[in-house]
């Protein structure tokens, strides 16, 4: 009598296993909205279509070059993308109608001076001219912030120069300081360590005013070894999420999500921050909320 039901729930299990056996995803059209050519999002981005769209039958996903977070949040409110990579903090901000997949890689607050520089602290930015990153973008966003905690906001000469063109002009004293966030270590700026003498300013005094402003922010320690410094340097730690409307397919975030995990070892070819992609603290996207596809997949993992 029980025969039946033993056989459907057997069924159940295999069609579970089986990629044809579940919905039917090959006319999902994706957007991602990315970063700057060449950034770490805009690597990420596109590694991950390459994987989704091999993974769910689709057509190859569009990847949008953006200014950053800020721009990327816009798209998706407005419609213009499905998914984007957005810096924790920006994301926050306005949560309504938005949904997190996952938690991705952290980036690391850096303030970089020339190893020659006078400069010692961050207050004594007072007056000097600072890359402030490019226009619209996520570290732009961080270092307004950091700017008011630290009230120099109208006492520094702020240029919108994002890392490629700030190195160099900071190489050539034309500013004095570069704000930047990403991972550890950054390529370019190991490589300039190495040929120019930089150093990293430790923000320790400002650290508790930027937390005020943000949970998502947390302190952290970028090690001698990162970049041959002379010390440790504390500084802010900031995570990356995926975002997606909250009115996405709940099949749609879930597949997602299944393709950004089995994709992890392909993104950290492209990209080293990638590798630190995992399921225990991809769920903490607080005060963003995990979209209900997302949770769906992270709740199997468990059973």
């Amino acid at each position: 009598m029980r025969r039946p039901a033993v056989l459907a729930t057997v069924v159940a299990v295999v069609c579970a296993l089986v990629t044809g056996c579940g919905p039917d995803l090959s006319a999902t059209h994706v957007r991602i909205a990315a970063g700057l050519d060449g950034g770490v999002y805009d690597k990420l981005a596109e590694a991950l279509a390459d994987a989704w769209a091999a993974q769910l039958g689709t057509e190859r996903p569009e990847v949008q070059e953006t200014e950053g977070s800020p721009d990327n949040i816009g798209r998706v409110r407005s419609g213009r993308a499905d998914v984007a990579f957005v810096a924790a903090d920006v994301a926050t901000e306005k949560t309504a109608g938005l949904a997190a997949l996952a938690r991705v890689h952290d980036d690391y607050l850096h303030v970089i001076v020339r190893a020659d520089s006078s400069i010692e602290s961050f207050a004594q930015l007072r007056g000097r001219k600072v890359a402030i990153g490019s226009p619209d973008s996520g570290v732009e966003f961080l270092s307004r912030r950091l700017l008011e905690a630290s009230g120099l906001t109208g006492a520094i000469d702020q240029r919108n120069l994002g890392l490629t063109e700030a190195l160099p002009a900071l190489e050539n004293r034309q500013i004095d300081a570069v704000i930047w966030s990403g991972g550890v270590p950054t390529p370019s700026i190991t490589e300039r360590v190495r040929t120019v003498g930089l150093r990293l300013l430790d923000i320790t005094d400002l650290a508790d005013a930027l937390r005020a402003t943000s949970p998502v922010y947390r302190t952290a320690t970028i090690p001698v070894t990162a970049y041959n410094l002379a010390e440790p340097v504390t500084t802010l730690v900031l995570p990356n999420f995926l975002v997606v409307p909250a009115s996405m397919s709940d099949d749609v975030a879930e597949a997602l999500v299944r393709g950004l995990f089995d994709a992890r070892d392909e993104l950290g070819k492209v990209a080293g921050a990638a590798l630190s992609i995992d399921v225990h603290p991809a769920i903490e996207t607080s005060p963003l909320p995990l979209h209900p596809g997302a949770l769906r997949y992270f709740r199997a993992l468990k059973n």
